[in-house]
């Protein structure tokens, strides 16, 4: 074991002592008994030990390749969290505290991996936390970083808190004494999420922050964290030139030149329910993986499966599309959740017809490759199943995203899609990513409102107005993010090209080294 191998186990010891939640969402059970310090001292002391930390792995040798890669992945995710103290999500943003207990207490059940008794005690610990934790949350917000568009997204989700807390995660208890017990301690943490979403009504008429990240430090995340070796700028033009050869070929398959009409009617033959759209979801998805069986694209990882299921209660409000939830790769599971894109409770009729339209039939192939196989679920459980335990831990969209979009490419090669719609429907996915490209720079970069961001969207898009809203609210709560997909995808083909093995051994190689930033990647499969 070199010096280097020594650094990198005692940042990830560090890593999970200051995130335990984190820790505990990737299957670490020496962290699943707290959620953590959210003070703004520890905070402040978290951003300070980064730079030591920064420092440190600066200056650590390397005797291999794999060692010299993962110190690598951790000076470009210390560098981005440099750059982003500048960014601080903990005074900006309510998800940052909201987001942290609602996810980890539903990844505990998911995963499920205590006894009953154990689990329950767990959680209930962590129960008692969240009165503190959101305390923080109302004591760390700054009105003068904090943008009402961004107040009013942690709105949304505060308001699941209590239905979520008293009445979903109940639901997962068997044993009928144990539920009882955690009905009782979920009640003082739901009545936290009740008194948060009263500060927070208040406070959004003092919040007068810019969601806008800036040209500045958008771009620096994309050359020092993302390691894209270009700016906002040139990633702007790069989804302009992207979008108009795709939008030549949506052109050229619907054959004529008013393609959203077609896609538009296309949407007519949608589900009729969402629990009909999540089971025509579990239907594509099981014939996609006999496809790469049948094919010999990937190999599998043993015991992987992929559990199609409605997405949890809390993640309605702040997500209107498929999403992904991964087995957690620090245990031996490989069982992966794929979240249908329900609607929050209270949505109208139209509303959930928007939301089925937007899942229509002739999209559900391209979808369910992207989340599930070989897209983010074969991915993360091949991933899982390999030892660079520092690639698991920490992985960059651009990676992540960028190969579930490729692999909707992928498939089409090989003839997965069976018609002219299914193809529509994929063709449409890349364009509308690229969209995302030229949205999503234009957002932060201050040339473009939301309203005209929205506008653009169901434009030259398939989107409908419901959507669009609630895509162009992510971007402006996650910047970088949008572009990642078909920039990671191009990226991972010209990856492809260069490689002189067989194309098995390539997504073989490339998707278990991890979902490190692009250049780092290269460096892995190519060996330069």
């Amino acid at each position: 074991m070199t010096a280097d191998t020594h650094v990198v186990d005692e940042f990830l010891d560090w890593y999970f002592d200051r995130h335990p939640a984190r820790a505990a969402s990737l299957g670490s059970l020496n962290h699943d008994h707290t959620l953590g310090d959210f003070s703004a001292a520890a905070f402040e002391t978290t951003e300070r030990e980064t730079d030591t930390w920064l420092a440190r792995l600066t200056a650590a040798p390397a005797a291999t390749l794999d060692e010299e890669v993962d110190r690598d992945l951790l000076i470009s995710v210390l560098r981005g969290d440099q750059l982003l103290a500048a960014w601080p999500g903990w005074r900006r943003d309510p998800s940052e505290y909201t987001s942290i207990a609602l996810y980890t207490l539903h990844a505990a059940f998911t995963y499920g991996l205590r006894p009953e008794p154990e689990l329950v005690e767990t959680v209930i610990a962590r129960l008692a936390e969240i009165p503190s934790i959101l305390a923080a949350c109302r004591a760390n917000l700054d009105p003068s970083l904090a943008s009402p568009v961004i107040v009013q997204r942690g709105i949304d989700q505060a308001r699941t808190g209590r239905a979520f807390l008293t009445r979903a995660l109940p639901v997962s208890v068997q044993d009928e004494r144990l539920r009882a017990r955690l009905v009782e301690a979920a009640e003082p943490a739901a009545e936290a999420f009740d008194a948060l979403v009263v500060f927070l009504e208040s406070f959004l008429d003092r919040a007068h922050g810019d969601w806008r990240m800036g040209e500045k430090l958008y771009s620096g995340l994309l050359l020092e964290h993302e390691l894209l070796g270009y700016g906002a700028g040139e990633l702007h033009e790069r989804g302009k030139a992207a979008y108009a050869s795709l939008e030549a070929e949506i052109v050229s398959l619907a054959g004529t030149s008013d393609w959203r009409s077609v896609l538009t009617a296309l949407q007519d033959d949608h589900p009729p329910t969402l629990e009909a759209m999540r089971q025509e979801y579990e239907d594509e998805t099981e014939r996609a993986r006999q496809f790469l069986i049948e094919h010999g694209l990937v190999t599998l990882p043993d015991g992987e499966e992929c559990r199609v299921v409605p997405s949890p209660m809390f993640h309605r409000p702040v997500v209107a599309v498929a999403s992904y939830m991964q087995p957690p790769p620090l245990t031996s599971g490989r069982v992966g959740h794929f979240f249908v894109p329900y609607t929050p409770d209270g949505f109208t009729q139209e509303q959930i017809t928007q939301r089925l339209r937007t899942n229509a039939r002739f999209q559900l192939a391209t979808i369910s490759v992207h989340e599930a196989y070989p897209g983010h679920h074969w991915h993360l459980s091949w991933l899982a199943a390999q030892d660079r335990p520092v690639r698991q831990v920490f992985r960059t969209p651009y990676f992540s995203e960028g190969w579930a979009l490729y692999a909707e490419k992928l498939l089409r090669e090989h003839g997965y899609f069976t018609s002219v719609a299914q193809e529509l429907g994929h063709v449409e996915a890349r364009l509308f990513r690229a969209a995302r490209m030229v949205v999503d720079t234009a957002l932060h970069c201050g040339d473009m409102t939301v309203e005209q961001a929205q506008s653009h969207l169901v434009a030259n898009t398939a989107l409908t107005p419901g959507t669009a809203a609630g895509e162009v609210s992510r971007y402006c709560a996650w910047p970088t993010q949008a572009p990642s997909y078909l920039t990671g995808a191009l990226e991972i083909e010209r990856i492809r090209d260069d490689y002189t093995g067989g194309l098995r051994e390539f997504h073989d190689t490339i998707a278990g080294s991890g979902a490190l930033p692009l250049g780092l990647a290269r460096r892995v499969v190519l060996g330069r």
